[in-house]
């Protein structure tokens, strides 16, 4: 129920509902096309000679060749095997070989899917017209940030990735004792892992809230009061509100198929003020590939997000949740399940599921809770990039440079 992503499946038809990240522009500034695989779904993402984007069934419904190859038009595509030209919408709009006056294209039409372009990525929406407007989160609208994008596809099923996100206590685990033991290898002595005291979740209205209490913090701390939202239905929400090193920073887990998800870093930094900044910058979206694995197929666990990706793949392609046994630190993971269970019965009586938008003033900006003096920004900025994949961004000095300007550059590791 809550696992499966294809045409007609329960948590399928609740994803159609949302709009999700397919690319970045950058992605088709030298192409006219790209494959796409979405809920199960192959299609192809293209841009026809107006520079308006469009995404149809990647195969033509003429003979089946992909339209991934094919010649853009001011209008649409046209498959590259019999010439067939097709619209944005599907319609098929013309049938080179056909006989004079014939209305058979007419009866043509394809799968298509709407396009639209927020923050330098492009997102598609799968589902029933009227199309919901596409949600303009703060860091996505936010101007004059520096902005990257990091992505790899993992698999896995999208629901590991997202249920690691309201499990508060692992970070203490995996990113805390795993990483000292890995060091330890090193011959290096490190001392990052902080107990929980405690962890609350809360539900609002864009999903759930989660909270950490470490040992030795106050509860006035915002790590507690305020915690870092999961955005429903799949994005991460993690920055950091501090004037002097503003970023909005999120996951978010984009259902391939079943069995793979196309995990994107989305980071939009604001420099600090009166900083330079070069033009470079922030004149587009830096992308990049985030590794799972090195040079000898070994696990990239020095990291926070490789070791994320390790503990998913560790559980199965889709794992057995009938094996489980929960304990007392995951009642977030069951409040999540509980929460994707009432807005699939909602989608199946005909409703909006939470956290879609209708309503352009209350889309204007959406801003979601974010945390300052977050714990794992206190050793400073170069730290943290280098304990997360903005290891492998390709502005990665720049950065350091923009928000420390006085520390030596980093030296990036091999896998990057």
């Amino acid at each position: 129920m809550l696992t499966r992503v294809g045409p007609g499946t329960p948590a399928g038809e609740l994803m159609r509902r949302y709009w999700h990240p397919v690319a970045a522009v950058e992605d088709l500034r030298e192409k006219w096309s790209i494959p796409v695989r979405l809920l199960g779904e192959d299609l192809a993402l293209f841009r026809d000679r107006q520079g308006r984007y469009g995404l149809l069934d990647r195969h033509c419904p003429h003979r089946r060749a992909s339209l991934v190859n094919g010649i853009p038009t001011e209008e649409g595509i046209r498959c590259p095997y019999h010439g067939w030209a097709f619209g944005r919408d599907g319609q098929c709009l013309e049938q080179p070989n056909e006989p004079e006056g014939s209305s058979f294209c007419q009866k043509i039409k394809t799968k298509a899917y709407k396009v639209e372009e927020l923050g330098g990525m492009l997102w598609a929406y799968m589902g029933p017209d009227p199309a919901p407007l596409l949600p303009r989160v703060d860091g996505f609208v936010e101007p004059g940030t520096v902005r990257m994008m990091g992505r790899t596809v993992i698999p896995i099923n999208w629901l590991q990735a997202m249920e690691n996100s309201l499990d508060p206590i692992h970070t203490e685990w995996l990113h805390g004792h795993l990483y000292e033991f890995v060091k330890e290898q090193e011959n290096v002595k490190v001392a990052i892992s902080a107990p929980h005291a405690k962890i609350a979740f809360k539900e609002f209205e864009y999903g759930i809230t989660k909270h950490r209490l470490l040992v030795g913090q106050s509860e006035d701390s915002d790590d507690w009061k305020v915690g870092h939202p999961v955005m429903f239905p799949n994005t991460l929400s993690v920055g950091n509100g501090e004037e002097n090193s503003r970023y909005y920073a999120f996951q978010i887990r984009v259902p391939v198929d079943d069995e793979n998800t196309l995990h994107v870093w989305y980071t939009a930094y604001v420099p600090p003020v009166d900083a330079e900044v070069p033009e470079h910058l922030t004149e587009k979206l830096h992308t990049y590939e985030v590794p799972i694995t090195d040079e000898n197929g070994e696990y990239i666990v020095d990291n926070v997000d490789g070791q994320d990706m390790m503990a998913w793949i560790s559980q199965g392609t889709i794992t057995d949740r009938t094996a489980e046994n929960l304990g007392s630190t995951d009642q977030g993971v069951a409040a999540f399940r509980r929460m994707l269970r009432r807005e699939i019965k909602k989608v199946e009586a005909g409703e909006d599921p939470m956290c879609t938008f209708r309503d352009p003033e209350q889309n204007e900006r959406i801003d979601l809770p974010n945390e300052k003096k977050k714990h794992h920004n206190s050793d400073g900025m170069k730290s943290w990039l280098m304990r997360t994949h903005m290891r492998f961004s390709p502005i990665l000095d720049d950065l350091v440079e923009l928000y420390e300007p006085s520390s030596p550059a980093p030296v990036k590791s091999k896998a990057g």
